[in-house]
């Protein structure tokens, strides 16, 4: 069997193993629902996108030619607050300054249990009484919880870190998340852990952190309204504050969040699950082995959203919930980006061969109110891969500000870096061929001009940077 290296070599990143995405917003905008879209009945462009990838040297990471990388940090570094970088980084998002310069806000995967990776040392020597306060679980002094997140200052003139300390602490699981358009990172704990003899919270939050780029550690207050279960990652529509959730389950939803007041999540809100209208219960997984009807590519569905009750769910049943209320039904989701005017999420191990499926959501015009009714979001299931080959796997995901798609891959190694063009063309940006680690965190700064990768094994933060092209998909 050839090997992923050489197919995509001699293909050309081929998206022969794919469903496309859309062709133009503009030519779906008046297609009813239900309809296939464009791109499905249009034959799959072959593109080499940037070109074939060029082993590194340094053995760290495999880009296109002419594009270059900075590893801007590494786990067990010393950061300005004397704290250590936390290992197992996952998601990630960046900020632009008024000077130019990046900030970035990084997610630390650990649990209470991983000293030897968090920020305090592998006994916790680097931990004072002082620093209490500033811990959602201080684990009654015995099990201080190491998930978090730690913010970066990056100067592009110079291509260095300028700052990097940690911004929140004692949190468990903290897996993906998303960027607010007020200049925060929403923090998602992938876990349901609750409180014990020794671990002195429930855990299962979102926290949100504001981009800081002084060392400012924040409160560690709960979103306990966004619900409580195992978060992967969330996006945020800027025309209405409404915040959209992925849950990491075999079984999970998707929920969105309607804050009563915009741009303020701490004031509470709504908690609602997705539905398919006329397909109650609908299982959009594509299993082999499920006894349900394949949920079809390229075609959008309508859909509404009920409201979920006892959101803080001490027994971790807010799907089972959704589920007997009507709410759709997906295979893990994981990452979750704003982009185009629409959401899209990708589910790590849907499809025939479960090897992933990213999905996209349009809000409607009248997203959250009442006349939501008479012109309903949609919902499409736009990529499922049917060729590890191509794509497995997909996790954390961003969307570029030209339109393009890149999607980090966790699976069988090697895990590469992916794009997908508007028109639905593939092409392999870059490859983690020098070890097992997924790569995590993708996204880039305002400007596009750099993005942002984790490779989670290592523990290393990647600055990327080079030739972009935007008219590729001209």
């Amino acid at each position: 069997m050839r090997s992923r290296r050489d197919f995509l070599k001699q293909s050309g990143f081929l998206a022969a193993g794919f469903f496309g995405l859309r062709q133009l917003s503009s030519a779906q905008a008046g297609m009813a629902s239900g309809e296939p879209s464009l791109a499905s009945q249009l034959p799959m462009r072959r593109i080499s996108g940037y070109g074939p990838l060029v082993t590194d040297p340094q053995k760290v990471f495999d880009l296109p030619r002419g594009f270059s990388y900075q590893i801007i940090a590494k786990k067990g570094d010393k950061m300005d607050d004397g704290f250590l970088i936390p290992g197992d980084a996952d998601g990630m998002a960046a900020f632009g300054m008024e000077d130019g310069r990046i900030g970035l806000i990084c997610n630390h995967e650990l649990n209470f249990s991983e000293s030897g990776k968090g920020p305090f040392g592998l006994r916790n020597q680097l931990l004072s009484e002082q620093y209490r306060p500033f811990l959602y679980d201080y684990g009654s002094g015995k099990a201080p919880h190491q998930g978090g997140t730690s913010t970066i200052v990056f100067n592009p003139k110079t291509q260095q870190k300028e700052l990097q300390y940690l911004s929140l602490a004692g949190t468990e699981n903290n897996c993906a998340g998303g960027p607010t358009p007020w200049n925060s990172w929403i923090t998602c704990e992938e876990t349901t852990t609750k409180a014990s003899e020794v671990l002195e919270k429930d855990h299962g939050y979102n926290f949100e952190v504001p981009f800081s780029p002084e060392i400012k550690p924040v409160d560690p207050i709960p979103l306990e309204e966004m619900g409580r279960f195992r978060h992967e990652a969330i996006a945020v529509d800027p025309r209405t504050g409404i915040v959209y959730q992925t849950e990491d389950m075999a079984d999970g939803l998707i929920y969105r969040y309607i804050p009563y007041d915009k741009g303020n999540l701490h004031a509470g809100g709504k908690l609602e699950a997705l539905v398919i209208i006329g397909q109650p219960s609908r299982d959009t997984r594509n299993w082999p082995a499920e006894n349900q009807p394949v949920f079809p590519v390229n075609q959008r569905v309508p859909v509404k959203w009920i409201e979920i009750e006892d959101v803080r769910s001490p027994d971790d049943s807010l799907r089972f919930q959704g589920f007997d209320k009507g709410a759709a039904r997906f295979a893990r989701g994981e990452g979750m980006w704003y982009g185009n005017g629409e959401v899209y999420f990708a589910c790590t191990n849907g499809g025939a061969i479960e090897k992933g499926q990213v999905f996209r959501y349009i809000p409607s015009p009248d997203e959250g109110t009442p006349k939501e009714t008479s012109s309903p979001g949609t919902l499409e299931l736009y990529i499922e891969s049917s060729d590890q080959d191509i794509l497995k796997n997909c996790d954390n995901l961003t969307v570029s500000p030209w339109g393009d798609l890149f999607i980090c891959e966790d699976g069988d190694e090697p895990c590469n870096l992916v794009g997908v063009t508007p028109n639905g063309s593939f092409f392999e940006f870059g490859s983690n061929t020098h070890n097992s680690s997924e790569l995590a965190g993708v996204c880039f700064d305002p400007g596009g001009n750099w993005l942002f990768v984790n490779i989670q094994g290592p523990g290393l933060t990647l600055a990327i940077t080079g030739p972009w092209n935007r008219a590729m998909n001209a």
